[in-house]
């Protein structure tokens, strides 16, 4: 096999291992304090695996084991550096950025979510982004007031 073939074949495999970047939000990175901490632990569990991907002598594997962390160092190097770190509200009496919120929906289901950064939200764990819809529906609300979605009433019971 010629020299060529092994050069043609060594880039057709680096931009087969090349991965787009993580879309970056263009909403603020606003975070809690524990927010930014999980970003900065992805960020040096990233970094682990750019190491542990460097010791691999096989430069294609190499490649293939250095896709992944290399764009997830990217990105979490990124929203790092923009985190505006939100501190935790000082008053129960509206719904804001980092409130714990519950809610009651007019077909009886209870609901209740933390209001957080977009990267730490999860709804099924209890939190949702500030720039989610319902977010954006109850922040500012008191409790006793009722937010109307998509022709259905959500009851704020609740804030915490």
């Amino acid at each position: 096999m010629s020299v060529a073939f092994t050069k043609e074949d060594s880039a057709e495999t680096a931009s087969e291992t090349q991965l787009p970047d993580r879309p970056i939000s263009p909403h603020p990175n606003l975070v809690t304090a524990d927010g930014l901490q999980a970003l900065e632990r992805q960020l040096a569990e990233a970094h682990a695996a750019l190491e542990a991907a460097s010791a691999i002598d096989d430069v294609n594997e190499k490649r293939r084991q250095s896709a992944l962390p290399l764009r997830d160092a990217r990105y979490f190097s990124e929203r790092v550096r923009t985190a505006q770190v939100i501190d935790p509200p000082t008053s129960h009496d509206v719904v804001a950025f980092g409130s714990t919120v519950t809610f009651t929906r007019d077909d009886g289901r209870v609901q209740t979510y933390r209001i957080v950064g977009e990267d730490e939200a999860d709804p099924k764990a209890g939190s949702i982004s500030f720039v989610s819809p319902v977010a954006q529906l109850l922040m500012g609300k008191s409790v006793g007031d009722v937010a109307v979605m998509s022709g259905h009433e959500l009851e704020i019971t609740e804030i915490l």
